[in-house]
C-alpha cells in the first residue's frame, strides 16, 4: 500500500477528481432540493413535543389523534424500541392547545404529564434569525480565512483552501439532503468547527508545498506537479491518521450517547472525512491549475533554468 502511494501522480488525476466531486454534489443536492431539505424547527418554526409511549406506538394512531385535534405535522418514532414519538408541527401551540393535545394523548394511549419528555416551540421570525445568523457566521468565517492565508501564503491557496471548503460544505448538505436528515443548530455548529478541521488540514499540505517549491529551487529544478505530489505523499500519512483518530473518538458518541449529541457529531463525522479528502485531491488541484493558469512560463517543468525556478517559488 505504502509503495502505491509512494508512486500514485495525483496531479494526472485531477480532472477525475472534479468530476467525481461535481457529480456527487448534484445528484446529492438534487436528491434535497427535489425530496426537500429536513429542516428543524430551529429554523423553519413550529413546536416540537417529545413524548415517552412506554411502548411502539404506530404513527398512524398518532396521526389519528392530531386530526382529532385539528393538528398537522409529522411523527417520528425514537427512543430504544421505539417506545418514543417525536411531534413535529409546522405552527407554533399555544399552552392551551398543547394541554388539550396531552389531554387526547392521555385518553387514548394512557400516558401521564410526566411522559412529557419535553417541549420545543419557537416562532418563525425566530426561525428566520437563525437562518440569517447560520449564514452571516458562515460567510465571516470564510472570509476570515481567507484573509489568513493570502497573508500567510498569496492569494492562489486562499481561494484553493476555500473551494475545497465550499466542496466539503456542499457534500455534506447533499448527504442531509439524501438521507433526509434534519437540519438543525448543533448541524451549523458541527459545520463551522469543520470549516475549521478542514483549513488546518489543507494548511499543513500548502506549507509542505510552499516548502518544497523552495528547496527545488535552491537544488534540482523540478516540475510543478512532481512538487505537488511529493508534498503529498509527504503529508498524507499526517492527514489520514490525525483523520482516523478523530474519528475513533466520534463513532462511539454517535453510537451510545442521546439524539443531542448525535445531531452534533453525525454532521462532524461526514465533515472530517469529506474535508480530508477535500485537502488532499481538490485544494491541491485547484492550485496547481491556478498555478498553471496564471504563470504557464514558470511552471513548465524541468527543462526550466533554475532562475525560473527560484521566480516560481516566489510567486506561489
Amino acid at each position: 500500500m505504502g509503495e502505491k502511494i509512494k508512486n500514485f501522480t495525483f496531479m494526472k488525476y485531477r480532472k477525475i477528481y472534479y468530476i467525481i466531486a461535481v457529480v456527487l454534489i448534484i445528484v446529492s443536492m438534487g436528491f434535497g432540493l427535489i425530496r426537500g431539505f429536513n429542516f428543524g424547527i430551529d429554523f423553519t418554526g413550529g413546536t416540537l413535543i417529545q413524548i415517552e409511549m412506554e411502548r411502539e406506538i404506530a404513527v398512524e394512531e398518532i396521526y389519528d389523534v392530531m386530526a382529532q385535534n385539528e393538528i398537522t405535522g409529522s411523527v417520528t418514532h425514537a427512543g430504544e424500541g421505539n417506545t418514543q414519538i417525536i411531534i413535529k408541527t409546522p405552527d407554533s401551540m399555544e399552552s392551551g392547545a398543547r394541554e388539550s393535545f396531552v389531554d387526547a394523548m392521555s385518553d387514548a394511549f394512557g400516558i401521564t404529564e410526566d411522559s412529557v419528555l419535553s417541549v420545543e416551540n419557537i416562532g418563525p421570525s425566530v426561525g428566520e434569525t437563525l437562518k440569517t445568523g447560520a449564514v452571516k457566521a458562515v460567510a465571516a468565517a470564510v472570509v476570515l480565512m481567507l484573509i489568513y492565508i493570502a497573508i500567510r501564503f498569496m492569494w492562489k491557496y486562499g481561494v484553493a483552501a476555500i473551494i475545497a471548503l465550499c466542496v466539503t460544505l456542499l457534500v455534506l448538505f447533499g448527504f442531509y439532503g439524501v438521507f433526509h436528515i434534519t437540519i438543525n443548530s448543533p448541524f451549523i455548529a458541527a459545520m463551522l468547527t469543520i470549516l475549521g478541521y478542514g483549513i488546518n488540514d489543507t494548511i499543513v499540505i500548502f506549507d509542505r508545498i510552499r516548502e518544497n517549491l523552495n528547496l527545488s529551487a535552491k537544488k534540482t529544478v523540478n516540475s510543478l506537479d512532481e512538487i505537488v505530489d511529493d508534498s503529498i505523499r509527504q503529508t498524507i500519512g499526517r492527514s489520514v491518521m490525525t483523520s482516523l483518530t478523530t474519528i475513533a473518538v466520534m463513532v462511539p458518541l454517535l453510537i451510545f450517547c442521546g439524539n443531542t449529541i448525535r445531531s452534533f457529531i453525525l454532521p462532524l463525522l461526514v465533515g472530517v472525512i469529506s474535508s480530508t479528502l477535500c485537502s488532499i485531491f481538490i485544494a491541491t488541484s485547484v492550485w496547481y491549475d491556478i498555478c498553471r493558469l496564471t504563470d504557464t512560463k514558470a511552471y513548465k517543468g524541468g527543462s526550466k533554468s533554475r532562475k525560473k525556478s527560484k521566480k516560481a517559488a516566489k510567486s506561489a
